[in-house]
């Protein structure tokens, strides 16, 4: 192993035919690039912390705070060595002091949890003055984090949280509450699983960073490559055949990733450029990687490690939530490759040549033992066991297979040691959104404010649900903007799903819903991340991108609906209501998809375009007469094409 150290993971990026280098996530540009003892330094806790995981998942997890406490000890302390306090003034090359001492101060203030927490524990909440300040420090130490790694919105939405905590006496109306200390507040965000240490990073210490690891054992692996390659040979040559190969390798990817904009760079360094060769606009091109990336959240069987929190704030089995999910998920991603292939019927886009593409048998030749981790892992969580053993299991094979497959991906003794340091520097965003998280959840549940949102939207939608999921559409959207997956997810769940399920809809859907509205964030202007990433890819304007991306993911504003309303979408009912529901929201995907690239067969006028659009929105409702009157119209607007496309070929052909 080189004396050098780059903090920006490690992916094998050679390729089979004609594939680039996988570009750099813009967010690992941040990180810092050392070398000397100071990459032997980090590398080291990288490794202790991938060691401690392994071991905790093979013979079982610590007690939750000391799980908790070790976990954020490893991730706090990586956090201020790898990112400096500011990307301009501060140096990239080198720790500097300023990150010493933090970095010393997280580790005392761990060290305070799990050398006393049986003292701790037996006070009964009765803090002492050290409880106080170190709980002082663990918060500033938390933010400034968090705002080192993410950026500012979380860490602003963490002290508005606080203010609110403490001025709460001065809020108006329903927000009023008594107000609390500093004195209280600290410990109790300190030294409670209420607070910082709460159930997001508790799902981060038992569940996520394993994910992350798995994943970096796959990129090392070559895996990443191996994706993209796979779903270029696959879908490149039918119609539109780049923007599928986008979607399904960003679904490839989104199944193991936890993020939209390292997802959207991933799989986009290749596609975009592809797609830009084969006609489509720059701006069309940055908008489908965005989109499809984004759906990478929600789609299972990791659901950008929302799942395990899912599963852990419902009590239902990780399995559970996958399976449920699982419909939804493909909906919007054929809605995507929906939209993909009638634009480039409207745009008559060449298909490419068989010269242009991956061979999918030489593909599948070099690659196929990649297959196995992932197959193993879906075996082991449909059988039942954990998630913590499922992925423990499948890491172990991946590195037996990696035998199987070409020399140079083989999972030596040197990967694997840099598949952990890129796995334990790679768990580290999410580790400081879990806990910053924390201080959003702790000071609601301290105030009460869940409660008073919940009265907010039942008081404005009158009772009324399709007004009070709009209303918690527009709110997820909001707090999700600038916001990690997980932290979307926590916050949006938290504070909108209790009114969703005090209007009888049912938890899991609450929750799903809120999901969805939080991660299409990213695609949704101003603060559309994932479209600005692959907007800088793509060289194109990225509010104009921004756009084209929300309309892309038009399925996404849909199906929440869909499933709130007809719970068969989520595998709840009998058979023929399941597959009944499933033909139908297919049905209303495709309509959407037609109507808004203004294409099925052949080009549609307004009248068609209307009438389309009009489907998904007679068949949100599972009523026989709206679920027969949408399906007659897409059958006739089909009927009418295919029947004018005929009478225009025969005339065209009369004509040569």
């Amino acid at each position: 192993m080189a004396d050098e150290f780059d903090l920006h993971g490690s992916e094998d990026t050679e390729s089979i035919d004609i594939i680039p280098e996988i570009a750099e996530d813009p967010d690992e540009s941040k990180k810092r690039r050392l070398s000397g003892w100071q990459f032997y330094l980090v590398a080291g806790i990288a490794i202790t912390a991938s060691c401690f995981h392994l071991y905790t998942a093979a013979f079982g997890l610590f007690a939750a705070m000391t799980q908790r406490a070790w976990h954020w000890m490893f991730m706090g302390t990586l956090l201020f060595l790898i990112y400096p306090a500011s990307q301009k003034k501060c140096s990239k090359l080198k720790i500097d002091i300023w990150d010493w001492i933090p970095a010393a101060l997280m580790i005392l203030c761990c060290a305070n949890i799990l050398l006393n927490y049986e003292a701790i524990a037996a006070r009964e909440g009765s803090a002492l003055p050290s409880d106080i300040y170190l709980g002082l420090v663990m918060i500033v130490l938390v933010i400034e984090g968090t705002r080192r790694a993410m950026g500012w919105p979380l860490p602003i939405m963490a002290v508005l949280a606080l203010s609110y905590g403490v001025f709460g006496q001065y809020m108006p109306g329903i927000l009023a509450h008594a107000g609390f200390s500093f004195e209280e507040l600290a410990p109790f965000m300190y030294l409670r699983t209420d607070g910082i240490f709460g159930v997001p990073l508790g799902v981060s210490a038992s569940f996520i960073f394993l994910f992350v690891l798995f994943g970096s054992f796959l990129s090392t692996s070559g895996a990443g490559q191996f994706f993209i390659d796979l779903a270029v040979g696959l879908a490149g040559k039918s119609q539109g055949g780049p923007g599928k190969a986008a979607v399904t390798a960003s679904g490839f990817m989104g199944m193991v990733s936890g993020s939209s904009c390292g997802n959207a760079v991933t799989t986009g360094a290749f596609t975009i450029p592809l797609m830009k060769q084969s006609g489509y606009s720059p701006e069309f091109a940055g908008a489908i990687v965005a989109a499809a990336s984004t759906g990478g959240q929600v789609m299972p069987p990791v659901m950008g490690a929302a799942a395990f929190i899912m599963a852990q704030f419902l009590g239902v089995s990780y399995w559970e939530i996958v399976i449920g999910a699982a419909i939804p998920a493909t909906l919007y991603f054929i809605s995507i490759g929906a939209m993909v292939h009638l634009r480039a019927g409207k745009k008559r886009m060449p298909r490419l040549t068989d010269e242009q593409l991956p061979k999918v048998r030489k593909v599948i030749r070099h690659g196929w033992h990649l297959l196995l981790p992932i197959a193993l892992l879906v075996m082991l969580l449909a059988f039942g066991y954990s998630p913590t053993m499922a992925v423990f299991w499948s890491i172990v094979s991946l590195v037996v297979a990696s035998w199987l497959g070409d020399k140079e991906h083989r999972m030596t003794p040197r990967r694997v040691i840099d598949a952990m340091i890129a796995g334990g520097t790679g768990a580290v965003d999410v580790a400081a959104a879990c806990a910053c998280s924390g201080i959003v959840i702790g000071i609601i549940a301290i105030t009460g404010v869940g409660l008073a949102f919940s009265s907010f939207v039942l008081s404005m939608s009158q009772g009324i649900l399709p007004f009070a999921l709009i209303l918690t559409m527009i709110g997820s959207i909001i707090l999700g903007m600038g916001v990690p997956t997980t932290a979307q997810y926590i916050i949006t769940s938290t504070l909108a799903a209790p009114a969703l399920s005090q209007m009888g809809v049912p938890m899991f859907s609450a929750h799903l819903f809120c999901l969805y509205f939080g991660v299409l964030a990213d695609v949704t202007p101003p603060v559309a991340l994932a479209t600005y990433a692959s907007a800088g890819i793509a060289k194109s304007e990225p509010l104009k991108t921004g756009f084209t991306a929300l309309l892309t993911a038009a399925a996404g504003f849909i199906v929440p609906y869909m499933f709130i309303y007809n719970p068969g979408l989520l595998l709840q009912g009998s058979g023929l209501e399941i597959v009944f529901a499933a033909l139908t929201a297919l049905i209303a995907v495709i309509g959407l998809s037609g109507a808004v690239q203004g294409y099925l067969f052949d080009d549609l006028n307004l009248i068609e375009r209307f009438f389309l659009l009009a489907v998904p929105f007679l068949i949100i409702y599972p009523t026989k007469i709206s679920n027969i009157l949408g399906a007659l119209i897409v059958l006739a607007v089909f009927a009418k094409q295919r029947g004018f496309g005929r009478k225009k070929n025969k005339l065209e052909g009369g004509t040569v």
